[in-house]
């Protein structure tokens, strides 16, 4: 597994974007999109690619990150992303695609960023207990490293 959290070397500035990369989950980025219609997309792909099962975070109005259970190769995972960008004709999920093979791993927020909250569950389905089960425990371990941040900084500001 590679999963790697992002946003730590920006000196622990707390307006920096935490979130977690992996090679090896599948994960999709859907801005734009209404709930139905990401649901829809998501057990489309579920079952498509047996990928056992998913969580849908919102992460702020009609925006949506999706997380599948299943672990797969970095290939397949380009495949499966690239047959949902073809399904859906979207074309914000495409350039977010795209960034991903630029990156060769895929990476999905998990603070807050400006104006929009941290990202929340709101559906889940099937199996969870693989990729969700780690993705779920690095979405931990980015909050609590950035609640302690939040301690440090109020801390100094008080002294």
């Amino acid at each position: 597994m590679a999963l790697k959290v992002h946003g730590l070397t920006e000196k622990w500035n707390l307006k920096s974007v935490f979130g977690v990369t992996d090679t090896e989950t599948v994960m999709l980025d859907f801005d734009n999109t209404p709930y139905k219609k990401v649901k829809y997309v998501a057990l489309r792909t579920m079952r498509w690619f047996k990928l056992e099962g998913f969580l849908i975070f919102k992460s702020s109005k009609n925006n949506y990150h999706v997380v599948f259970n299943r672990k797969v190769s970095w290939k397949e995972n380009v495949a499966v992303m690239a047959w949902v960008c073809l399904f859906t004709k979207h074309p914000k999920l495409t350039g977010w695609f795209i960034l991903q093979c630029r990156k060769m791993a895929s990476t999905l927020r998990v603070s807050p960023k400006r104006q929009k909250p941290s990202p929340r569950i709101v559906y889940r389905h099937g199996k969870q207990d693989k990729e969700i089960r780690n993705f779920l425990q690095f979405r931990r371990l980015i909050k609590n490293i950035m609640r302690g941040i939040r301690i440090k900084d109020a801390r100094l500001r008080i002294t």
